[in-house]
């Protein structure tokens, strides 16, 4: 049997409602799939996001799960925050080699979308889960 996956949770606090609901569905989903939530860290918005990300993938996670969201407001601000965001994330995950998945729903959305959305944070834990188990596999083939 192979060792319990341990995540951590960086999980951005704008928008609190909605990433709270976010967070509590990440930790029970963890825990429905075998896997534990061993570290969080709040993070103001999810640009602030890959530096947090970052300082987690240094310890004994084995995956990282990125959770927030991010609302249309008047100006291509959402826009700019979601792609830059994620692309930092990809970077890291390719970095320390550890996944890093992207539970972060917007941009192009308003506040009904979002709560909509909150199943986006189960998703992306799945993700983790998944690459995790299916990498370890692979290395234990070679």
């Amino acid at each position: 049997m192979q060792e319990k996956i341990k995540l951590g949770l960086v999980v951005s606090e704008f928008n609190r409602d909605i990433t709270h609901a976010m967070e509590i569905v990440a930790k029970e989903h963890a825990e429905f799939l075998g896997a534990e939530v061993v570290r969080v860290i709040r993070v103001p918005g999810v640009f602030d996001a890959p530096i947090a990300i970052k300082e987690m993938l240094k310890t004994d996670v084995d995956a990282v799960v990125a959770i927030g969201c991010v609302i249309e407001g008047e100006t291509e601000h959402d826009e700019i925050v979601a792609q830059h965001a994620a692309r930092k994330i990809m970077d890291l995950s390719l970095e320390y080699e550890k996944p890093v998945t992207l539970g972060i729903s917007g941009p192009g959305m308003g506040r009904l979308a979002a709560h909509q959305r909150i199943d986006y944070a189960k998703r992306a834990v799945e993700a983790a889960v998944k690459l995790v188990r299916r990498l370890r596999e692979f290395k234990e083939e070679k």
